[in-house]
């Protein structure tokens, strides 16, 4: 009975955790986004593009990424869950909003079709 209520409890925060960002991600203004892409393009805009600092790595393209993926993604370059330097710089400086609205831009059905 007591892992039933764990497991139970656990689902639940999930749940709710992937409910709070979809609706950052669904609040989003597409249009908004597109006017914040600058910090964006520079890397992600370049197809086959690879950084070089501090390792190569391969930059992935955003255009028709999940928008709740986007969000949650640079929710954690901001709280510092995820690593990569010149990302955490640049989330650090985006507000939840500013989040919503790149993920929506980058989410949206014109930039589905650029990406393929």
């Amino acid at each position: 009975m007591r892992i039933s209520r764990t497991i139970s409890a656990a689902a639940a925060c999930v749940l709710f955790a992937v409910a709070n960002v979809s609706v950052a991600a669904e609040a989003g203004d597409a249009a908004a986004g597109k006017g914040k892409t600058a910090m964006c393009a520079g890397c992600h805009g370049i197809g086959g593009y690879k950084t070089v600092f501090p390792e190569v790595y391969h930059v992935p393209k955003l255009g028709g990424q999940h928008a709740a993926y986007i969000v949650k993604a640079l929710q954690d370059y901001k709280a510092g869950n995820r690593s990569h330097p010149s990302m955490r710089a640049i989330a650090a400086g985006l507000s939840d909003k500013d989040m919503a609205d790149l993920a929506a831009y980058y989410a949206s059905d014109a930039m589905k079709s650029a990406a393929k």
